[in-house]
């Protein structure tokens, strides 16, 4: 049996779910899932799914990564005695417009509220978005939200997909 063990290799799993929730997806990553989606989702999103998580991504639905996100704008704020603390070393590379839109991102918005905050819309700030992953080299929101909150230093040595 022994023998046997160098050889198995973990496949990554995905769970399905006809009625997802947040506390549900948490369960689901807590036992090792590395993706969360609806059972009904369109093919091309299954697609993107199963290519995110076999790259080792995770595959996080968007209302618990806004809770995520969320949370960790909290506990920055809470670090900094009430008062949001940016720091300043992740945005030089970025143009005041990004700068605005990486913010309001960090603090737990949904591409639709900054858009109506920016007073663009939602095509645009995807746009803003997709531009400071790849300036920053982050792989997704999260990560890219730790940074400006100050919980993670940025550029990780590959950028992967968002």
């Amino acid at each position: 049996m022994e023998r046997l063990a160098p050889r198995l290799k973990l496949v990554p799993c995905v769970v399905l779910s006809d009625l997802p929730t947040d506390e549900e997806a948490i369960a689901a990553f807590s036992a090792g899932a590395r993706g969360y989606c609806n059972t009904h989702a369109f093919a091309q999103v299954l697609i993107q799914v199963a290519a995110v998580v076999l790259q080792g991504g995770l595959w996080i639905g968007e209302s618990l990564m806004q809770r995520l996100v969320s949370a960790t704008s909290r506990v920055q704020v809470q670090a900094s005695g009430g008062r949001a603390a940016v720091r300043p070393s992740w945005s030089k590379d970025l143009t005041d417009r990004e700068k605005e839109v990486a913010t309001t991102l960090a603090a737990g918005a949904s591409n639709k509220e900054i858009a109506r905050a920016l007073g663009i819309t939602e095509r645009t700030v995807k746009a803003h978005v997709g531009a400071i992953l790849e300036k920053l080299h982050v792989r997704d929101r999260l990560q890219l939200s730790l940074i400006v909150n100050g919980q993670a230093s940025g550029r990780p040595e590959s950028p992967g997909s968002t």
